[in-house]
């Protein structure tokens, strides 16, 4: 009798589960592009609106900062609960592409509501709407890329993703700016136009994305050379918080969802290592100044026309499109933490560039690609930290709480930002969150030190695609 080989993946089974045979044939999956590419339409949509939305407040429904900063915060923080309520929902379905589906529709769906509103509480009402879309897709889409990807390449199947949606990021403003040159005060054509570019981002979900299931299948690996099988293999198992015992389970048995949370209790997100991690998190987001405040400071210190106001998004967009994916090999390689905290180190560097003496399109351009860099260095490296230190059934629940500990500490600093600007004036109000992010930093980097290792146990997704 022949010896039974060693059981592997097939190239169609690789195909519909996202996920490699090996890492050595294919470093970055399929799953991994599909989901950048409806990330890259969404950011697209996303984008061309956010980036005539600071303008559209101010100039054309003449609000104040301080109201900009009321909605600012909503754009920024209204997610929060949403994205651990979305990450429970994704982790104990086992269905993260069906709970990432329904807030893309929810925002697609926000577009429409765009057209009518006119003043603050109705503007308001839609981007809740919008960002409630935002905070129920972001963690099942962050696990389903990290369930398709090899453990040692989070980082950069992360870059690659947040490069696709960068590119999308990009892409959005430059139709933005073309639309307000052909069309002036076409704020409606750019409302319109999103909602198409959303809608096939949808599509693109819906029919082409597999649906990655994240919790581990027992496998059989090896047999003796005659062909009888000397014992089982060693199959993906389950860490508990309270012993951090291996259960074992038997071959060929898929475990029950009762099970899964019997044995990984969501009480695992508060040992002592993830809870310094979500500390130091919402400590630096407590003192970042939202983009859109930092380019509405540029627009007002170097008066440019407000047709070329959504290039400042472009900007940021390329600077952060060439540095995701380098930036997340070199996280995998020398510390996610590590990285994490120099981004937060350059965006010092952009707030002194915006709020400091000097001026001119040379300091604009630098500035816009300190911030492209900071993001960068953080957006995807958060996610992959997170996705790594929390057992695998609990991913797109740790994702989604390290996310809004980042959206809740960013909403009350738009909030603090658009009051400090109204009672100091601009500059005064970015040099003092330049401090305050100095301060902020080393403290961070001690919560963080020794704590972004990897805790997640291995474990192939499935696909029932």
């Amino acid at each position: 009798m022949t010896a039974r080989p060693e059981q592997t993946a097939r190239p169609e089974q690789t195909a519909r589960s996202g996920v490699p045979a090996s890492p050595s044939r294919r470093s970055v999956v399929r799953t991994v592009y599909l989901m950048g590419t409806v990330s890259l339409l969404t950011d697209i949509s996303s984008e061309s609106v956010a980036a005539v939305l600071p303008l559209y407040i101010t100039a054309v429904l003449g609000l104040s900062p301080l109201a900009f900063g009321v909605v600012d915060s909503l754009f920024v923080g209204v997610s929060a609960v949403m994205r651990i309520v979305a990450g429970w929902v994704a982790d104990r379905t086992d269905r993260p592409k069906w709970v990432a589906f329904t807030g893309y529709a929810l925002s697609a769906v926000s577009r429409i509501a765009l057209l009518p509103a006119a003043g603050l509480a109705s503007l308001s009402a839609v981007v809740t709407v919008d960002r409630l879309g935002k905070g129920i897709r972001t963690a099942p889409r962050d696990a389903i890329i990290a369930a398709s990807s090899s453990p040692r390449q989070l980082g950069r199947s992360f870059g690659v993703h947040r490069a696709m949606d960068t590119f999308g990021a990009m892409t959005g403003p430059l139709m933005a700016c073309l639309v307000l040159m052909f069309v002036p005060e076409g704020y409606d054509v750019v409302f319109v136009l999103s909602l198409a570019v959303a809608l096939v981002g949808l599509a693109v979900l819906g029919l082409l994305v597999p649906d990655v299931r994240t919790r581990p299948v027992a496998e059989v690996d090896s047999c003796s050379p005659s062909g009888r099988c000397i014992g089982s293999c060693l199959v993906s198992t389950l860490t508990t918080a309270a012993t951090g015992s291996r259960p074992a389970v038997a071959v060929g048995e898929r475990t029950s969802a009762s099970d899964l949370f019997g044995r990984v209790s969501p009480t695992t997100l508060l040992e002592p290592g993830f809870v310094r991690l979500l500390a130091a998190a919402g400590l630096l987001g407590l003192v970042t100044v939202s983009d859109s405040f930092l380019y509405l400071v540029l627009q007002r210190r170097d008066g440019f026309a407000s047709e070329w106001f959504p290039l400042l998004y472009v900007g940021t967009a390329v600077s952060y499109l060439l540095l995701a994916i380098p930036l997340g090999r070199t996280a995998d390689r020398f510390g996610r933490g590590r990285i994490f905290i120099a981004g937060h180190t350059v965006l010092v560097l952009a707030y002194l560039c915006v709020g400091g003496p000097f001026s001119g399109p040379a300091v604009t351009v630098i500035a816009l690609l300190l911030v492209g860099a900071y993001y960068a260095a953080t957006d995807g490296v958060l996610a992959a930290v997170a996705g790594a230190m929390v057992p695998i059934t609990l991913r797109a629940s740790g994702i989604a709480t390290a996310q809004t500990v980042v959206v809740v500490g960013r909403a009350l600093s738009s909030l603090g930002f658009g009051m400090l600007w109204t009672t100091t004036g601009r500059d005064t109000a970015v040099l003092v969150y330049a401090v305050a992010m100095a301060v902020a930093i080393p403290a961070a980097g001690l919560l963080l030190r020794g704590v972004t290792r990897d805790r997640s146990p291995a474990g192939r997704p499935r696909s029932t695609a």
